[in-house]
């Protein structure tokens, strides 16, 4: 039986994934004798490049927009959290389920969604862009820290969970699933597959489900929160969305007269608990009903164990189409948009059109990079900018930059 609610310490659940059982790592390394496979995971994230760059990449507002709105990094910290609390309900490994919240986003390009759109574009001639894919590329080679390897060397499992974030990439015979039916499996992910086995074809372990659902619990919570503050929408306008209007209602019984900034802190809290517990609650039943022995017993199970009832998906799907039209598609986010499309588009075809164009350690230094190469490292190198230093790129090649504003 699984603990649904409540606190304290319990064993880990036979259904969870064991670091002591461990796939290992690609590349074998001595034991810690202090912390978990895991447990190191988590912590070679948080310190990679790729993770304090966080602080400066667009989640939805342009960082000149104001210090309180949420960037990458604070948005993986507050994933993290939820998805902790979630694997500590259910009796999962917590530090699994951390390690895959804060590494979630490394591959976003600077302008969040709006950058990788962009970057995707320049890149179709040579495989796509894909950010799920790129945190494969970042956290496998292009984080070169460690003497003995490229990456970080995370364990199979959190490779997997990553590569799974949003589910199966292929069915059992390794066709791509239609998502990627056209264009084929990001070059990232079929890359890796090829030496490192990650079962594209099954969902992955509860934790990344639990990392996984997390970032959607967080991201509705926090762009509401966001968007009410930077007056895309008022509160009035959540008269009749799901969930939102209920608690506003009870909000205004229970303290009648409170300050807008608290009624808004008030709404955010109370519907990320509400996610959080229907999730668990959710789980737990799911889990009971499938009975799983081991990990790979839940890989095997051919679908989602972590996720809304159904009542909740319906009231979480009224909240992103909420979001869609009151904020993402906003005319001042539209106006951003489309400038921050600009200044990647102009940045990789300069690049592209005059590699000298990149700093030194970019550039091929024995032979003339292959023009796939070429564009490939290019791709890489701006993704990993950050807002402020796409910006000052674009200002120190071109005479007119946008000021995405």
């Amino acid at each position: 039986m699984v603990r649904t609610l409540g606190f304290g310490y319990e064993p880990r659940a036979p259904f969870a994934v064991d670091p002591a059982a461990s796939r290992g790592r690609r590349y074998p390394e001595a034991e810690s004798p202090t912390r978990t496979g895991f447990q190191r995971d988590r912590d070679r994230i948080i310190h990679s490049t790729a993770f304090r760059r966080l602080k400066h990449k667009t989640q939805v507002f342009v960082f000149h927009e104001g210090d309180h709105f949420r960037t990458r990094l604070t948005h993986s910290i507050e994933v993290s959290q939820i998805a902790r609390s979630i694997a500590r309900a259910l009796r999962l490994d917590e530090d699994l389920a951390e390690a895959l919240a804060l590494a979630h986003d490394l591959g976003h390009t600077p302008f969040g969604h709006t950058g990788e759109t962009a970057l995707d574009a320049c890149l179709s001639e040579w495989g796509g862009f894909d950010h799920n894919a790129q945190t494969l590329r970042i956290v496998t080679r292009l984080e070169r820290h460690y003497a003995a390897f490229d990456g970080l060397n995370l364990t199979w499992e959190t490779l997997e969970g990553l590569v799974k974030h949003n589910g199966p990439l292929t069915d059992r015979e390794g066709n791509p699933l239609p998502r990627w039916a056209e264009s084929g499996l990001p070059l990232a992910v079929r890359a890796y597959e090829a030496h490192a086995g990650l079962m594209l074809w099954s969902y992955p372990s509860l934790e990344a489900q639990a990392a996984a659902i997390a970032d959607d619990i967080a991201y509705n919570a926090h762009d509401i929160d966001d968007g009410l503050r930077a007056g895309m929408f008022d509160l009035a306008d959540l008269d009749g969305l799901a969930l939102a209007s209920d608690f506003l209602a009870v909000i205004e019984r229970r303290y009648p007269g409170l300050e807008r900034a608290r009624v808004i802190h008030e709404l955010t809290r109370r519907m990320i608990t509400a996610m959080v517990e229907d999730v668990i609650v959710t789980a737990a039943e799911r889990i009971e009903a499938l009975a799983p022995a081991s990990a790979d017993a839940v890989r095997a199970a051919g679908r989602l164990v972590i996720g809304f009832s159904p009542a909740m998906a319906a009231a979480d799907q009224a909240i992103k189409d909420f979001l869609f039209a009151g904020l993402y598609r906003h005319s001042r986010m539209v106006r951003v948009r489309a400038d921050a499309e600009q200044v990647l588009r102009d940045l990789f075809g300069r690049y592209l059109a005059d590699p000298a164009a990149l700093p030194e350690e970019w550039r091929a230094v024995e032979a003339p990079l292959e023009r796939a190469q070429l564009a490939r490292k290019i791709g890489d190198y701006i993704a990993g900018m950050t807002d402020r230093f796409a910006l000052a790129e674009h200002r120190r090649l071109f005479d007119a930059t946008p000021e995405l504003r």
